[in-house]
């Protein structure tokens, strides 16, 4: 291990930005933790960051070999401030990144899906992360949590859609291989949990384990938009909204082999995630 072989993480506390650090750490791995305040982490050094104040990005990228890259939350234009670090990073001497996009975004998509386009030419070697949906999206405080512990609902605008549920444990453990395997992937990565499940399923799972009931709850579009509007940007609500009536449309009803193919396990099941963040 040389002096260059740190591991910028970007959102060092967030979902998926805290699994890839423990894990890192836990392999023995130099890491910086980077985060909009220096939080400490253990085994890492915590380091200030925002995409949005330029002063921040020098002293994280300072002997950074290879970062993983969270995008700004609730930006429809991520690629305004990420490009340019992007490069600052390149220029500083970095060579492999992992970009956490979504199943949902192409390259060359909206939002991240501009990153995307651009890294493979921003970097010599690379890998962009599309998980499907987070298992995680009914725990802790989001909104699907929220209602669920206010009404015992979900509201979604997905009909009877399914969705590949993935747990962010694996989408790390991904994250770590793509990040530290002698040869990055350099290619997209579509990753989802082992079974493809509608609203309505996620619904009887959650009240079978837990003895709660809980129920989907049907909207329209418009009626999603509406909800997600009053507390973020309209575009990025009609965005999101957008993604539900994907699904309603088929678009998310897939698996892949992916988390076992780069981990050799196989991804974690709903119900095992249920039984062990939920009930």
């Amino acid at each position: 291990m040389n002096d260059r072989d740190t591991t910028l993480v970007i959102g060092a506390t967030g979902t998926t930005g805290r699994r890839v650090t423990a894990r890192l750490v836990a392999e023995g791995r130099r890491v910086k933790a980077a985060g909009r305040t220096a939080t400490p982490v253990d085994g890492a050094e915590a380091v200030r960051f925002d995409w949005h104040e330029p002063t921040t990005w020098g002293e994280a990228v300072a002997d950074v070999d290879r970062a993983y890259l969270v995008p700004p939350i609730g930006s429809s234009e991520p690629a305004a401030v990420m490009l340019p670090f992007l490069r600052k990073a390149r220029a500083a001497g970095t060579r492999r990144a992992v970009l956490l996009s979504s199943s949902a975004i192409p390259v060359g998509g909206p939002s991240v899906g501009t990153v995307h386009e651009e890294l493979p030419g921003l970097f010599d070697e690379w890998a962009v992360l599309r998980p499907s949906w987070f298992m995680q999206n009914f725990t802790g405080h989001t909104p699907h949590a929220r209602t669920i512990r206010e009404s015992g609902e979900i509201w979604t605008a997905s009909g009877e859609g399914r969705v590949g549920f993935v747990d962010a444990e694996d989408i790390a453990a991904v994250a770590v291989r793509a990040l530290t395997d002698e040869h990055a992937p350099d290619t997209d990565l579509i990753l989802t949990g082992p079974q493809a499940l509608s609203y309505g399923d996620v619904a009887d799972t959650l009240t079978e384990v837990t003895g709660r009931p809980v129920a989907h709850r049907h909207l329209t579009f418009e009626e999603l938009r509406d909800r997600w509007a009053a507390e973020i940007p309209l575009e990025f609500a009609t965005m999101l909204a957008g993604m539900d009536r994907a699904i309603a449309g088929g678009a998310e009803d897939r698996t892949t082999d992916t988390v076992e193919r780069l981990t050799g396990r196989a991804p974690g099941t709903f119900r095992a995630f249920v039984e062990r963040e939920v009930s």
